[in-house]
């Protein structure tokens, strides 16, 4: 079991910038693939980035590569997710997924990830 736990969420101007974290829980964070996930008022939850066991390997939506940046410590069981340029449509409640131990596949499936947080919200001003 990974219980996944976000912050850094907040209240930024447009071309700003902004951290989030995931600390999880559990002995197996390093045989877990991650993915960030965001959900805006009104709309489906959408695929943000994803990132294989040592980073070596990521996976983004293309409106958002050259943006935004995943990356892991797996000494810290914590994922970030690095957002600059921040633009108002980013405006979501972004959530940290985890698939289970062992899975390699990194991709933008819903369905694939396991382990959910409870969001965090990034609020972008005009």
């Amino acid at each position: 079991q990974v219980q996944l736990v976000e912050s850094g969420g907040g209240l930024v101007q447009a071309g700003g910038s902004l951290r989030l974290s995931c600390a999880a829980s559990g002995r197996t964070f390093s045989r877990n693939v991650m993915g960030w996930f965001r959900q805006a008022p009104g709309k489906e939850r959408e695929f943000v980035a994803g990132i294989s066991w040592t980073g070596g390997r990521t996976y983004y939506t293309d409106s958002m590569k050259g943006r935004f940046t995943i990356a892991r410590d797996n000494a810290k069981n914590t994922v970030y997710l690095q957002m600059n340029s921040l633009k108002p449509e980013d405006t979501a409640v972004y959530y940290c997924a985890a698939r289970l131990e062992g899975r390699t596949l990194v991709d933008g499936q819903q369905y694939e990830y396991n382990y959910w947080g409870q969001g965090t919200q990034v609020t972008v001003s005009s």
